[in-house]
């Protein structure tokens, strides 16, 4: 089974013993992993430059409080 990403990445999933059930869940697992739930939500209707503009902030944010806290429970400061 193949996949493309919307990053040019094919995801690529094999079928053992036609068991079709347990390669979906792991195709889901990877299409997660990449991301691709999340921009096909993004996609389904127009977001405003503002808009992206708010959420792309809100998102760094996100990531650097998160690099803190990954930081601080490394260094244990």
């Amino acid at each position: 089974m193949r996949i493309c990403s919307t990053k040019g990445k094919i995801l690529l999933v094999s079928v053992r013993d036609n068991n079709v059930d347990q390669a979906l869940r792991a195709l889901k697992k990877k299409m997660q992993r990449e991301g691709i739930f999340r921009e096909m939500k993004l996609r389904r209707s127009f977001e405003k430059p503002s808009e992206k503009r708010a959420r792309e902030r809100a998102e760094a944010v996100r990531r650097h409080r998160k690099m803190l806290r990954k930081r601080l429970e490394r260094e244990g400061y």
